[in-house]
């Protein structure tokens, strides 16, 4: 598998004959959005800097909320979470995906704002091989949080995302506080190719991507 960062919270999961994306993002955010080519399309939340899908062609599969899915060999599962700390009363629903292809497991946490997972979050999560999380705050949990996240979750490979970047209009911290409270050097990539085989079996593997 082939993975792909275009900024904010936007990844191309490429798989033998099967292409993912993750949370396609309108120019307005100041980033250049991929061009739509994918298969299959997953949204966290209709917000414009996470679902820009006008542009997408007819054939592809649109995913936007929880439940199982099962498409040309790929098995998703969504699972509803929140955008804040209150439930939703401010920023509304957001909906965590499992991915399972390859025999790999990928977890994106979309916009998660709850402090922590609840149990039943976590147990319907599961085992998780790659994790992106969200780590600026503001709109998501911080870089503490997140690594607290990380500890409760124990993924082998750990990918943050929406964080500020050079051009992103969007007013949110940058890694930094996140890289600290995880204490990894990190490995930085243009793009990831992963394998059950290389997956790492000891210590965790933090990757940041190079924009």
């Amino acid at each position: 598998m082939i993975i792909s960062w275009f900024g904010h919270s936007c990844f191309r999961l490429e798989s033998k004959d099967v292409s993912i994306l993750i949370d396609p993002f309108s120019k307005e955010i100041g980033l250049r959005p991929p061009k739509i080519k994918d298969n299959i399309v997953l949204l966290t939340h209709l917000h414009y800097d996470h679902a820009d899908t006008k542009e997408a062609p007819p054939e592809t599969k649109i995913v936007n909320g929880p439940g199982e899915y099962e498409m040309q060999g790929i098995y998703i599962k969504g699972i509803q979470s929140y955008h804040d700390n209150s439930n939703g009363a401010e920023r509304g629903l957001n909906t965590i995906y499992v991915i399972q292809a390859e025999e790999i497991n990928i977890c994106h946490m979309g916009d998660f704002g709850q402090a922590k997972p609840e149990e039943h979050q976590l147990e319907e999560i599961g085992d998780v091989d790659v994790l992106m999380l969200p780590v600026g705050g503001t709109y998501t949990i911080d870089g503490k949080q997140a690594a607290e996240i990380v500890n409760q979750i124990e993924p082998k490979i750990i990918i943050p995302m929406h964080y500020k970047l050079p051009d992103l209009k969007i007013d949110i911290a940058g890694a930094d506080k996140f890289l600290k409270e995880i204490g990894l050097k990190a490995e930085t990539v243009d793009k990831l190719k992963v394998t059950k085989k290389t997956l790492p079996q000891e210590e965790i593997k933090l990757i940041m991507f190079q924009m």
